[in-house]
């Protein structure tokens, strides 16, 4: 069900083109990326270093940077690496089974553009906050759902969101302008879905402490 009357209206015209398990062929992308950065370790080529957002090599004609930073994979170990891909797919596909797959489409797509944009401004893109928006839509519509923290805390999402806004508040103190405009990008990715639910929730609270107030 679509709580956004312009996204209702761009389905009903363009729903047909959505593409279906999106996020599967984006966390493939980052696998193949994670396994030929590995088998080309012992050499001098770092796949990495081609794809991150570069504004100057993409003024020197490798567009495909513009794009090509979504594929970048989790870093860090095999383990953390995996994980990382694993949650980005459940989360991603949750999404598309409880908004269609039109509606994340857009999602995931105006993530993108709002970061690809952001970088062309600062020179500063990454896919870290395009994935923690998503955790946070996530945890917005799932904030029950368990998961095991260090394979053995059980946790509900809707805490490690609070810890999360946390950090993305003191991200928005220590980043550079860089880091900055890419937090509010994603910020204002989620207020585009959820600010008129949020909007509609603040409302019916304040209704009903004023409907408190009369009977007391």
């Amino acid at each position: 069900m679509y709580n956004n009357n312009w996204i209702a209206k761009l389905n009903r015209k363009f729903g047909r083109y959505a593409v279906s398990n999106l996020i599967l062929y984006i966390v493939i992308g980052q696998a193949v990326v994670f396994g030929l950065d590995f088998i080309l370790s012992p050499t001098d080529l770092n796949l990495w270093s081609l794809l991150y957002f570069d504004r100057g090599a993409i003024a020197r004609g490798q567009i495909w940077r513009l794009i090509s930073f979504v594929f970048l994979p989790p870093g860090g170990s095999l383990l953390f690496a995996v994980l990382g891909m694993y949650f980005t797919w459940l989360i991603g596909s949750s999404l598309e089974n409880e908004w269609g797959s039109f509606k994340f489409n857009i999602f995931f797509l105006t993530g993108v553009i709002g970061t690809m944009l952001a970088g062309l401004l600062t020179n500063y893109a990454t896919n870290q906050y395009l994935s923690l928006s998503m955790f946070l839509a996530f945890a917005s519509i799932f904030p029950d759902f368990q998961i095991l923290l260090f394979f053995v805390i059980p946790i509900k999402v809707k805490y490690l969101a609070l810890l999360d806004a946390v950090i993305l508040i003191y991200s928005l103190v220590v980043e550079g302008w860089g880091g900055r405009l890419a937090i509010l990008i994603s910020i204002l990715n989620l207020l585009l879905y959820f600010g008129p639910q949020a909007g509609q929730q603040i409302r019916l609270w304040y209704r009903r402490s004023q409907w408190k107030r009369k009977f007391r």
